[in-house]
């Protein structure tokens, strides 16, 4: 019998989780007491979004990201919405764009003043009309401009292109699931969705607790999974790896995770359970370093793994712990992340009992901090769109367009420069013309060159 060692080399094995300071997170957000399943918060190298608690009505406050320290308890919120919001999520192609959906029937597509929100933003660009019961999930597509997938308790899932014209949009460019005529089945009301890194294939996991591979397009199911040892509650695609990864529980309610390959969902390629909690466990996976994250709701530890395309497949690595247990949490995109210090993943931690967003750096220790550490920032996606949301409904599929992490590094986009990018790019320069105008007049010069983080650093202050 041969003998085979258990330690594992790795370039992550001795990552570790740095919490910021209280003076350099968000202290006095009065985090939303929905019970639902989400995150609750999103980030983007701009701005922090988190859904909030008030009376009558729903609301988010959005941060600059910067904006960190004590938050004033009348600072202004987007509080558009009739009922309490449930969910959030930044536009991957413009960091001045979030998408929200409520608990009254609707989702709001919010544009994001250059320097935040200065006063409570009751006006949304868009409202989607579509649903007849609270929208629970909302999701962009990872590649086209402007598309956003929505889910609601009428076991509708609808397929939108915000680029349409119109403050209302009545009509989804897709159906992509429909209830039955007479009934509406239960087991299809979706507790998570993802789509694929190119955005033809999305994974979902339903109130029957099974995992579902379907066509984006057409809403035809290609996999569905039947294992009796594993009932799924979210769900995430492993790009590069072609698996699909769930969390969920075993029979005898231990929390679990499974492995499965999406071309074929009849048994999980791997199965594992972690322990006895009560929690739903958040998957995060980051395609770049292969790095698997696995955060509990009510939980204040956070378990890291790396994963690879061959057995065992999974490697616990190790776990940040705290005694503050998580709400929610936020993730910032990689071009957001601080190179300087290897940070590789960051988390934003809503801390209900504190009122308290915590940001989490996930750190690789490294010597020489002033050399760019190649190995662990390869090529990521950016902030580019890779087609419009009409050449992927035609069925053009493409992956993320990539940028480099290097300082100073401009890499061009391999696909042509659609008019969306055109119109986006032009309503940027006008922003930045107004802002700088602006600061002219009162004599601060703050506003600093586009790039591909954000349009501005800081707020500028103009004189009423």
């Amino acid at each position: 019998m041969s003998w085979r060692s258990s330690f594992r080399c790795s370039k992550f094995r001795h990552v570790f989780g740095k919490p910021a300071t209280r003076e350099h997170g968000y202290d006095g957000v009065p985090i939303t007491r929905s019970v639902h399943d989400n995150h609750y918060c999103a980030a983007n190298p701009c701005f922090i979004a988190v859904v909030t608690e008030c009376g009558g009505g729903g609301s988010f406050l959005v941060l600059p990201i910067h904006h960190t320290g004590r938050v004033d308890p009348q600072h202004p919120r987007v509080c558009g919405h009739s009922a309490r919001v449930l969910d959030v999520k930044w536009n991957p192609f413009d960091d001045h764009c979030i998408a929200s959906c409520s608990e009254d029937c609707t989702v709001k597509i919010w544009d994001i003043p250059v320097c935040g929100v200065q006063q409570n933003l009751t006006q949304a660009r868009k409202t989607l009309i579509g649903h007849s019961r609270r929208v629970g999930l909302i999701e962009w597509h990872p590649t086209a401009e402007g598309l956003l997938l929505s889910s609601a308790y009428d076991y509708k899932v609808l397929l939108w292109d915000v680029s349409q014209p119109g403050a209302a949009l009545r009509s989804p460019v897709r159906v992509v699931l429909a209830p039955l005529l007479h009934r509406h089945p239960p087991e299809m009301l979706l507790l998570s969705v993802s789509f694929s890194s190119d955005g033809s294939r999305l994974a979902l996991t339903s109130k029957d607790r099974r995992v579902r591979v379907l066509d984006p397009r057409t809403g035809k199911i290609l996999q569905a999974s039947s294992s009796k040892t594993h009932r799924a509650s979210k769900v995430l695609y492993i790009g590069g790896l072609k698996m699909l990864l769930s969390t969920g529980s075993s029979p005898w309610n231990h929390r679990q995770i499974a492995l499965w390959d999406p071309d074929d969902l009849s048994e999980p390629l791997y199965e594992e359970d972690l322990d006895g909690s009560a929690g739903v466990l958040f998957p995060f996976y980051d395609p770049d370093t292969h790095m698997l994250y696995l955060a509990g709701k009510g939980d204040g530890n956070i378990r890291y793994y790396e994963l690879s395309a061959e057995k065992p497949y999974i490697s616990f690595l190790t776990e940040f712990r705290s005694l503050l247990p998580q709400k929610g949490l936020g993730v910032m995109p990689k071009r957001g992340l601080d190179v300087n210090i290897c940070e590789v993943f960051r988390f934003y931690r809503l801390i209900a009992i504190k009122d308290l967003v915590e940001p989490l750096s996930m750190i690789v220790p490294r010597k020489q901090l002033e050399i760019f550490q190649e190995d662990l920032y390869p090529m990521t996606a950016g902030n580019k769109a890779a087609m419009t949301a009409q050449e992927w409904l035609r069925g053009v599929n493409r992956g993320p367009v990539l940028m480099s992490l290097r300082p100073g590094t401009n890499i061009a986009n391999p696909y042509p420069e659609t008019p969306a990018d055109k119109g986006l790019e032009r309503q940027l320069s006008a922003l930045r013309f107004q802002a700088a105008g602006a600061t002219s007049w009162t004599g601060h010069h703050t506003i600093p060159p586009l790039n591909h983080n954000c349009l501005n650093q800081e707020c500028v202050k103009t004189v009423t």
